[in-house]
């Protein structure tokens, strides 16, 4: 009787099991179902913000379902990227990231809540954007042997804005001028736009920015690029040399943006998830409107972004460290 009670519960526990085996793979044919909500760890109307509506609104019309930006903005991404890390592995809720809050700051902080490899799934990168050295428009500087030649003379008193401690744009600044060797004084700042300001204002002399937030000073006279830290220049500004190019090796700080999901999600909404952005970033149109912005759209598979992410990790981490660089408090 006992034995043949426990032949029953073990059926049973197959069953189930096969049960739940069955439900995965269905839902994942079904997806998506309802709306997609991709989180943005910055303000509306920035530039990873353009990049995520431009590309949302697009996989909109591919996968048949509303995919709602949200932002949540704070702690230089970490607020975002840990409110998808504890998100239910369904699908519906994305992050579309910067390099920062997923390969800088674990760098720079040990109390962060969440684990970049062990909390996400890599989905696709989605752009690049190129960090570009501007100075003022009506500066004597006007190529990039002058800029060196200039800060050197400063005697280490250059003042060179960046958009906070362990932003791309401040560690572009740490490795452009360890390889040109010069010293400059970091004057950190919340953002591009502040940054700006001041550069315009005289209080600063030279800042890197990413592309898409300088074009229009760029456009617009009011700022000149002098050289880009990539390892190609720009598409936008292709008369602006690259400073290995120009003899500066080793001083590529791209910014860059990538979608993730939560860890666990199934390989096969991954793999739709995947299917539809890349068709997104690839559209035509889309595409236009990224290279114009100043971005350089890119989209691989899930193992392509996750051996890149890893590398990146890798990458940034050393530079920290050896720079001794730590998040403001």
């Amino acid at each position: 009787m006992i034995a043949r009670r426990l032949r029953r519960r073990s059926v049973a526990a197959g069953l189930a099991a096969a049960a739940l085996l069955l439900v995965a793979p269905a839902e994942a044919q079904d997806f998506p179902t309802r709306p997609i909500r991709v989180v943005i760890a910055f303000p509306a109307g920035g530039p990873t913000d353009f990049v995520g509506r431009l590309v949302a609104d697009k996989v909109k019309d591919i996968l048949g379902q509303t995919v709602i930006i949200e932002n949540k903005p704070g702690a230089n991404g970490a607020i975002g990227a840990d409110s998808v890390a504890k998100a239910p592995a369904d699908g519906y809720t994305l992050f579309l990231s910067t390099v920062g809050a997923v390969a800088i700051t674990p760098n720079m902080r040990t109390d962060l809540p969440y684990d970049v490899l062990r909390d996400f799934a890599a989905v696709t990168l989605v752009v690049r954007n190129t960090t570009v050295l501007v100075v003022r428009a009506d500066s004597p500087v006007k190529s990039i042997k002058e800029f060196v030649e200039m800060a050197k003379s400063r005697n280490g008193d250059l003042p060179f804005a960046s958009t906070g401690v362990g932003s791309t744009t401040h560690l572009a600044e740490e490795m452009f001028s360890t390889v040109a060797g010069f010293k400059f004084v970091h004057v950190p700042y919340r953002g591009a736009a502040p940054a700006l300001t001041d550069l315009l204002g005289g209080q600063v002399q030279a800042f890197f920015a990413d592309v898409p937030a300088v074009m229009p000073q760029i456009t617009g006279g009011k700022v000149r690029p002098i050289a880009v830290a990539s390892n190609q220049r720009n598409p936008m500004l292709p008369e602006v040399p690259t400073l290995t190019e120009s003899g500066y090796p080793n001083t590529s700080s791209d910014n860059w943006y990538g979608l993730l999901a939560p860890a666990k999600t199934p390989p096969e909404i991954i793999t739709k998830l995947n299917a539809a952005f890349v068709a997104a970033i690839n559209d035509p149109v889309v595409k236009d409107k990224l290279i114009k912005s100043g971005a350089i759209p890119v989209a691989n598979t899930p193992d392509q972004f996750g051996q890149f992410l890893k590398d990146e990790l890798a990458r940034w981490g050393k530079l920290v460290r050896e720079k001794g660089i730590k998040e403001a408090n």
